[in-house]
């Protein structure tokens, strides 16, 4: 799987059923592993003024590559 067929995804919190946003990098470790992806937050009205716009979600809390989402359990929101 490429990046480009991974930022295509929606990534969603399967803690609470809400669309994260969509990645736009990731981040890997020093063995050249990825550690995390980053993630660009959906920007909704209440969260506009907002200056966190970005999310790393960890490796370990990716629950499933869909054919059309990326599934992770973030159980605490960022």
């Amino acid at each position: 799987m490429r990046l480009s067929d991974v930022q295509r995804k929606d990534v969603i919190n399967v803690y609470d059923g809400k669309m994260i946003g969509n990645v736009i990098d990731i981040n890997l470790n020093s063995d050249g592993k990825i550690d995390t992806l980053v993630v660009e937050k959906k920007v909704f009205i209440l969260s506009f003024f907002s200056n966190k716009n970005e999310v790393e979600i960890k490796w370990n809390q990716i629950e499933k590559f869909g054919e059309d989402v990326i599934l992770v359990n973030m159980a605490v929101n960022n």
